[in-house]
């Protein structure tokens, strides 16, 4: 049997009460795995041929190799915790991305964990604040010196220090569980497949003004292609506070968009396309070694587009402003220990996780989706 939940209920069952999900965030999940549904197709219509091709798009990090066994254990069953960072580098390709610190080097811009249950009928995912001040360890830098570990280091620069293992390792050190897998999204493979899918379609409630990210959208409806969908993900003074929180909410409203928008594309209606976005797909994601290949991506992307609406859950690490630094957030201990004890348990978080905490306060982020 499954774990389960104080009263009973296994996750991915009609939740507790108190634990409803916020309307208008189901969708999410899938915009996790980006263009990865077309791969699911094509290996469905049996075009074994092209997974040469599409093999040699990815970019393949060995994270257990590079950390070693002295990780946390993994938790008993079958259910599994994925890192998904969206990358900032805005070297080479990515150089023309971005606001006045365009070449400050490689960060991870966006950060969820992806918890699927043991059943594989629900999961949890979980946004980590960039600006979040975390202890960060000891990582081992690219030259092979060895970075000292660090208090209040703010969490993306684990990225920046050492890459997706040091990423990895300061995601374990924070929340006890071990990272089954690492998926990672870059910004130039990120605009390519929004477009090739012909853009994305969104609506503004309110007009966004950001000079940094150099979008300028009025309220209504648009079309974004894949340099203003950057944009529009890596805006963050334009919405809410400022802070990384608005920006959050805003990224997962333009992921449903998108994901709407790719299942709406069918093989038979635009074989071509739907190869283009697999090649576009592919060359933007670096995996770990476990996941290197479109068959192993292609089962990770069917395990979860099998989990319905109704079975997700989507959380913000809980976070509040920190007292020396106005522009930095602190994870507050409590609430954050609720919400990794409910993962390492392969439970829903409880709504109490979130009450009373930055992540909850804001109203609402400014995109609806197409």
């Amino acid at each position: 049997m499954g774990p389960q939940s104080d009263d009973g209920e296994r996750m991915g069952r009609p939740r507790r009460p108190g634990t409803a999900r916020r309307p208008g965030r189901r969708r999410v999940l899938r915009g996790v795995v980006l263009g990865l549904a077309a791969v699911v197709l094509l290996a469905g219509a049996g075009l074994t041929a092209l997974y040469v091709k599409l093999d040699g798009n990815l970019s393949r990090v060995d994270i257990d190799a590079a950390l070693g066994p002295d990780r946390p254990r993994d938790t008993p069953g079958g259910s599994k915790d994925i890192l998904v960072l969206g990358s900032d580098s805005r070297s080479g390709e990515n150089g023309g991305f971005g606001g006045p610190d365009a070449q400050a080097g490689a960060r991870s811009d966006t950060a969820m964990i992806v918890h699927v249950n043991e059943a594989g009928d629900a999961a949890t995912v979980v946004s980590i604040p960039r600006d979040t001040l975390v202890t960060r360890p000891a990582c081992e830098r690219g030259d092979g010196s060895t970075e000292p570990a660090a208090g209040r280091s703010v969490f993306n620069e684990a990225y920046t220090v050492g890459g997706p293992s040091c990423a990895v390792k300061t995601v374990e050190a924070m929340t006890g569980l071990r990272m089954d897998h690492y998926l990672e999204v870059d910004f130039d493979g990120f605009a390519r497949l929004i477009d090739t899918l012909g853009g994305v379609e969104i609506t503004t409630t309110r007009a966004i003004d950001d000079d940094d990210s150099h979008l300028h959208l009025p309220a209504g409806t648009h079309t974004l292609d894949g340099e203003q969908a950057l944009a529009l993900v890596r805006t963050r003074k334009a919405v809410g506070d400022g802070s990384d929180l608005g920006r959050i909410e805003l990224q997962q409203s333009f992921l449903r968009a998108l994901a709407e928008q790719v299942g709406g594309v069918g093989l038979t209606s635009s074989p071509k396309r739907l190869y283009d976005m697999a090649d576009a797909a592919t060359s933007a994601v670096t995996t770990d070694a476990s996941i290197g290949s479109v068959r192993e991506l292609a089962g990770l992307a069917r395990a979860l587009d099998g989990i319905g609406p109704d079975d997700m859950q989507l959380v913000t690490l809980p976070v509040g402003p920190d007292p020396a630094d106005p522009n930095r957030v602190t994870p507050l201990d409590r609430q954050a220990e609720q919400v990794w004890r409910a993962l390492r348990r392969d439970e829903p978080v409880p709504a109490s996780a979130e009450e009373g905490t930055a992540s909850e306060e804001g109203g609402g982020p400014p995109v609806a989706g197409g």
